[in-house]
């Protein structure tokens, strides 16, 4: 592709200040279907220098997200790679470098305005053209900074202590043009830019000075991230003009939005019932594969009909030229419909491990044998692989009855159906589920019934609910001793409230 540099290096950079938000993992998610598609390399780089929101725990939470949803990683914190340290809170001296290179260059300066001053600023330019005034090209004349101060007292302020930010010299009247690979050509004025603080008071860099400075010493081609930083770019791209450097290319995708429209916020999020973090989906109990294709469709289309693909099919079919440009709304049941998909094609083999551990956390002692014939049966009745616990008639003899099936559809001779039945079975050895059809077949035609006559007050005592897998395959996993002792409990039970 004519896009493409002949080494392509892209990095996922989040910031620890919560879990890894979900729209988060989606650009994971492309940064690595765009590096695995071109033979590139994927790092990790995390953003911590907004230590106020720093929260502990969340580097941790990133790393085990993107290994639960199998995004490799070639370089970042624990991995090594040639341009450590891969942490932002340990670059602080190439900041501070490239800060006193913009201020030696004449693209930056100092400002020494208090809060109070810059809010005194905004009073007095805000109007209903202008509701949030700037620090700009065209205020700063206005303010004290290095560019208003005598050098003698700009030196003096320093040596007092007094606290200073770093701001970058937007010139005015510059064009600043850039090709994004999803929205193609962007263009801004710098009269719209306003002079971004680059280093805080507290001597710590922004996001803005430190991604431009670890972006371009990690050698980074292509920049892929959400649309909420398109209005950054401007400021980004005038940092690599500043510093004399080549700007990556870029990709701003789409945003994700809730099913009210707005921005998937965590606010919003949670009013539609939808999981914020992945650390959510996780405790959730989705299937991995089923968030990843799921996150892959959002935005972007492989051009066909096709809407399951495995994790390398969604490398061989990644392009940013089907990406859209318009935000799109996140389906919770489409991402159900794809966990009950990607659970279905599991074996129960696969499976047993986790529904072990599901089983034995709730109490249960159940044998392999067993769950591996509980999974045969409920996985195409379920979305998530702990629903099989709600079935709890899988694990005990059922305590309660459906009251409404009772009244309902228990019948004068439903006692006597399932005591028949229970003869009939006390009778066999063979307890397959195929025989047991048969046996119930034979007496349904004998006592000239509806089979439903007898099917469902069987299946109610010995579940408890009028509908469930099939039941000849739950005779089988449950054993003969299990049915016969609930089928002579339930009717007796079921007789006093129907």
């Amino acid at each position: 592709m004519s896009d493409i540099s002949n080494k392509v290096r892209v990095r996922f950079a989040p910031s620890p200040t919560g879990m890894l938000h979900i729209g988060g993992l989606r650009t994971a998610l492309t940064n690595y279907l765009f590096a695995r598609k071109h033979g590139g390399t994927l790092l990790l780089r995390i953003e911590d220098t907004d230590r106020a929101r720093f929260v502990e725990g969340a580097e941790q939470d990133i790393l085990e997200s993107l290994k639960w949803a199998g995004i490799t990683l070639d370089e970042g914190p624990g991995l090594g790679g040639d341009f450590e340290p891969y942490r932002q809170s340990e670059r602080a001296g190439d900041y501070e470098k490239a800060a006193t290179l913009l201020l030696e260059s004449g693209h930056a300066y100092l400002a020494f305005d208090t809060a109070e001053e810059i809010e005194a600023l905004r009073s007095r330019h805000r109007s209903d053209s202008n509701p949030n005034p700037r620090y700009d090209m065209f205020t700063r004349g206005q303010m004290k900074n290095s560019l208003t101060l005598k050098e003698t007292e700009v030196q003096d302020r320093i040596q007092n202590g007094e606290p200073y930010v770093v701001r970058l010299k937007v010139v005015e009247g510059s064009s600043i043009v850039f090709d994004d690979m999803i929205r193609g050509r962007v263009e801004f004025s710098s009269d719209t830019v306003d002079d971004q603080i680059l280093v805080k008071s507290d001597g710590l860099p922004t996001y803005h000075l430190a991604n431009v400075v670890d972006d371009h010493e990690m050698e980074i081609s292509h920049v892929i991230r959400g649309e909420e930083w398109l209005p950054s770019t401007p400021k980004h791209i005038l940092l690599y003009r500043a510093f004399g450097w080549t700007a990556p290319k870029m990709a701003h995708l789409p945003l994700i939005l809730s099913p009210s429209g707005g921005k998937l916020s965590k606010r919003g999020a949670e009013r539609a019932g939808i999981p914020v973090s992945v650390a959510d989906y996780r405790a959730k109990d989705y299937e991995p594969s089923a968030v990843i294709n799921f996150l892959a469709l959002l935005g972007w289309n492989p051009g066909d009909e096709r809407e399951l693909f495995s994790l390398e099919e969604l490398v061989n079919a990644f392009s940013f030229a089907r990406m859209g440009q318009s935000g799109v709304q996140f389906d919770l049941d489409k991402l159900k419909w794809f966990n009950e998909h990607y659970l279905r094609i599991q074996s129960a083999q696969t499976l047993l491990p986790r529904v072990r551990e599901l089983v034995q956390s709730a109490g249960h002692d159940t044998s392999d044998s067993d769950l591996i014939q509980i999974i045969d049966l409920m996985k195409e009745r379920i979305s998530f692989l702990k629903d099989i616990l709600e079935a709890k008639y899988l694990f005990s003899d059922p305590v309660a009855f459906d009251e409404k099936s009772v009244s309902k559809r228990w019948k004068e001779n439903s006692s006597g159906l399932v005591h028949r039945f229970t003869e009939v079975l006390e009778s066999v050895d063979n307890f397959s589920a195929e025989s047991l059809d048969g046996l119930l077949r034979g007496l349904v035609e004998s006592l000239e019934i509806g089979a439903g006559q007898l099917l469902f007050p069987v299946r109610l005592s010995l579940t408890g609910v009028p509908a469930g897998p099939d039941l000849f395959g739950l005779m089988e996993m449950l054993g003969k001793d299990t049915c016969i002792r609930r089928l002579r409990y339930a009717p007796s039970e079921l007789e006093k409230r129907s």
